[in-house]
C-alpha cells in the first residue's frame, strides 16, 4: 500500500498518510488501524454518533504514553461535527462528533487508537442513556473474576426487574451497561445505583469486590466502579482498539461467554480480526443499549 494516499468514503475525501508506521508492538500498523476502523464503522457508529468523545491518542505507537484529545482539532474537515461537553475552568469543550465512517477513518488517521464516550448524548448531556458498571480486577485478580462478578450483579440487577450487557475493556477489565433511554434519567441516579449494586456484591462478595477508590483496598479484588456515572466521565466505547501490545478491542460478549469465561474456560480476549469476524458472524451484541428502555427503581 502506497504511504499516503486521499480516498472516498460516501462522498467524503479523506487524506491518509504514514501508513506503514507499525503503531503496535505486535506489528499492527497505521494502515491496519484504519482498515479495523472503517470495516467496523456500520457497528461501532450507532455507538459514537451523537456523543462527545476523547480522543486516546499514539502517533507514536501504543508503546509510548500517547495523550488524550478532548477538544476537537481546529483542521479538521468541515464535515466532522462537534458537540459540546464539560469543559476546563473557561468554559465547555467542542468535542469531536463522529456520526460516519469517513470521520471514524479520519480519526484513525490521527492515530485515535482509543475512543472514549460519556454516558449521555451531546444533546442533552445531563441525560445519561446507560448506566455503566466498569469491573477492574487488581492484581492477581483477572477478567475471570470480573465475570465472576459480574453474574452476581446480574441476579442483582434481576431481582428489580432490570437487564445489563457486557462487554470486555480489551484492556484487563469487564463494564456492564444497563440501558435506560429515557429522558427522566440523571448522572447522580445512575453513579447512587452502581455503587448502591457495588455493596450489595461487596457484603455478598467481601473477600473479591471492593467500591473503595484506594488503590491499597484493590489487591486481589474486582473494583466496581461506580463514578464512571459520573457527568465527566467516560468509558472506552464498544468496538475501539486499545493501545496494548496488540490490537485488543472493546468487545460485546454474551451471558453465556461470561459464564464460560467465569469457570475459565474460555478466554474473553478479542484483536481486531476476532472482532470483525464476530461481527460477521452474531451482529452487534450491543444493539439492546441503544433503543432498551428501562427505569431504576425509586430510592428508599
Amino acid at each position: 500500500m502506497a504511504d499516503s494516499i486521499e480516498t472516498e468514503i460516501d462522498g467524503r475525501r479523506v487524506s491518509l498518510s504514514n501508513l506503514d508506521k507499525v503503531l503496535y508492538p505486535s506489528g499492527f500498523t497505521k494502515a491496519q488501524v484504519i482498515d479495523y476502523y472503517a470495516r467496523i464503522a456500520p457497528v461501532a457508529i450507532p455507538h459514537l454518533t451523537d456523543r462527545a468523545l476523547t480522543f486516546r491518542r499514539f502517533p507514536d505507537g501504543t508503546d509510548t504514553s500517547g495523550f488524550f484529545e478532548k477538544r476537537c482539532p481546529g483542521h479538521r474537515p468541515d464535515w466532522v461535527a462537534v458537540a459540546r461537553g464539560p469543559g476546563d475552568r473557561r468554559g465547555g469543550i467542542d468535542y469531536c462528533r463522529i456520526d460516519e465512517p469517513a470521520a471514524l477513518v479520519w480519526a484513525a488517521n490521527m492515530a485515535a487508537i482509543e475512543l472514549h464516550a460519556p454516558m449521555a448524548g451531546a444533546g442533552d448531556i445531563e441525560v445519561p442513556r446507560a448506566v455503566v458498571f466498569d469491573f477492574d480486577p487488581g492484581a492477581p485478580a483477572t477478567i475471570v473474576e470480573c465475570c465472576q462478578v459480574a453474574l452476581a450483579a446480574r441476579d442483582v440487577l434481576d431481582a428489580v426487574g432490570l437487564e445489563g450487557w457486557c462487554k470486555t475493556s480489551g484492556s484487563k477489565g469487564l463494564q456492564m451497561y444497563v440501558p435506560l433511554n429515557h429522558p427522566d434519567a440523571s448522572h447522580p441516579a445512575s453513579a447512587d445505583f452502581a455503587l448502591a449494586v457495588g455493596q450489595v456484591l461487596e457484603r455478598q462478595l467481601p473477600k473479591g469486590v471492593t467500591t473503595v477508590m484506594a488503590k491499597s483496598e484493590r489487591p486481589g479484588k474486582v473494583f466496581v466502579d461506580w463514578s464512571q456515572n459520573a457527568l465527566h466521565k467516560t468509558t472506552i466505547a464498544p468496538y475501539s482498539l486499545r493501545a496494548r501490545p496488540s490490537p485488543t478491542a472493546s468487545t460485546p460478549v454474551t451471558w453465556d461467554e461470561v459464564a464460560d469465561a467465569a469457570t475459565g474456560h474460555l478466554e474473553l480476549r478479542f484483536e481486531a480480526a476476532d472482532v470483525l469476524e464476530r461481527v460477521g458472524r452474531v451482529g452487534d451484541l450491543f444493539a439492546p443499549v441503544l433503543d432498551v428502555v428501562q427505569h431504576l427503581p425509586s430510592p428508599g
